[in-house]
């Protein structure tokens, strides 16, 4: 164990050229990051899990009620054991031959067996409220921690020159306004890591996950060889996106459809700008230029930059859902669904009727009117 431990934490792939982590040990003087500070997050992360439960239950739950949502889901199917067991514990999704069978064995002709089915999967839907309580808690922690961002970050010299980041480095003292910004953002992320099973699924639940996974390497990878100052200003970039696409989802479930359009639109206008402007042309031009000239490239260096890149090729996929729906809404009036809609909230469910047969045409039980906002969640790295 001795002898991986010490493979790992070795010098020369996290530091600079002729630095040694006993440099950065702390003094009465300065005080550098430490990697065990790390294990603050985890009671950080649980304490923000249940502030959240906490949020949902007795703040979010009272305002979506004063809003009249309510909690009631879609249709009920009708009980019917044989069918209840085919749904369970065979397919969601019969084909034509399997409801031609059950159509003569229940006396029921076709359509209602797939009626049936399309509301049963429908019964596995969350309903409008929790979709409602939980966009509002990401609001409302987005709106905290970017606030939080920008009221620290206007004071550096690193915000209006990112040449900063990496003068002195790595000996840039830890000071109290950053390890406390850093922390909560990396708990915040360990806390989504801790409630990615229990939250709505959607359907690019993988993309979503190695989202969170590449968020929570890339925080912990920074604050461990100090690069936080760059940290800050990637993680205060990405924040200013979420409070549009959160408000926008909110002002959806609540029915305001013109107030979601202009939020949506708004969201769409920073996200792209952040995404496919800000971030290359700014954050990625410092850690792979300015760095390399002020500093030089190590091997920690290597592999902070490539997690830069796969975040900027996610945020590629993310650009061209959000163009995409913002196109409908600009044609067609109103923001429409897409593929990550909250409406289609489960992985997998799909509405569509066995080939051949003609589609039941149902209307929306989401209480969204059909309609369902923006869906994609806002999260990017070191951002959902």
């Amino acid at each position: 164990m001795a002898g991986i431990l010490a493979w790992f934490w070795n010098e020369r792939f996290w530091l600079p050229h002729n630095v040694t982590w006993a440099d950065l040990k702390n003094t009465e003087e300065a005080t550098f990051p430490q990697a065990e500070d790390l294990y603050l997050v985890f009671p950080v992360a649980f304490c923000i899990f249940m502030v959240r439960l906490i949020f949902e239950r007795f703040v979010a739950k009272p305002c979506a009620i004063a809003l009249n949502i309510q909690a009631n889901g879609p249709q009920i199917a009708q009980p019917n054991a044989i069918l209840e067991k085919v749904f369970t514990a065979i397919t969601k999704h019969p084909d034509e031959k399997r409801l031609e069978g059950l159509s003569k064995q229940l006396d029921w002709d076709v359509r209602s067996i797939q009626r049936w089915f399309r509301q049963r999967r429908n019964q596995e839907k969350p309903s409008t409220l929790r979709k409602f309580c939980e966009s509002m808690w990401r609001f409302s922690f987005a709106i905290y921690v970017f606030t939080y961002g920008v009221r620290f970050l206007k004071k550096t010299s690193w915000w209006w020159d990112t040449r900063h980041c990496w003068y002195n480095y790595p000996y840039q003292p830890l000071t109290s306004d950053l390890h406390y910004y850093y922390i909560l953002q990396l708990s915040f992320y360990w806390s989504l890591m801790f409630s990615t099973f229990i939250d709505i699924r959607r359907k690019d639940f993988g993309l979503m996950f190695l989202h969170h996974v590449v968020a929570v390497s890339l925080i912990a990878f920074s604050y461990v060889n100090n690069m936080l100052r760059v940290g800050t200003v990637i993680l205060c970039l990405h924040d200013s996106t979420e409070p549009f696409l959160e408000a926008a989802k909110m002002a959806n479930y609540a029915k305001f459809q013109k107030m979601c359009d202009l939020l949506f639109v708004m969201f769409a206008i920073f996200f792209i700008s952040t995404r496919l402007a800000i971030f290359p042309f700014w954050v990625l031009n410092t850690t792979l230029f300015e760095s390399w000239e002020i500093v030089g490239p190590f091997p920690s260096w290597w592999v902070f930059n490539l997690l830069l890149l796969l975040i900027q090729w996610m945020s590629g996929v993310w650009s061209y859902l959000v163009i995409k729906v913002a196109y409908k809404a600009l044609s067609k009036g109103k923001v429409s669904k897409n593929n990550r809609s909250d409406v289609e909230s489960s992985s997998d469910e799909e509405d569509s009727e066995p080939p051949g047969k003609i589609p039941h045409t149902a209307t929306a039980t989401n209480g969204t009117n059909g309609t369902n906002g923006y869906l994609l969640t806002g999260a990017c790295p070191m951002d959902d």
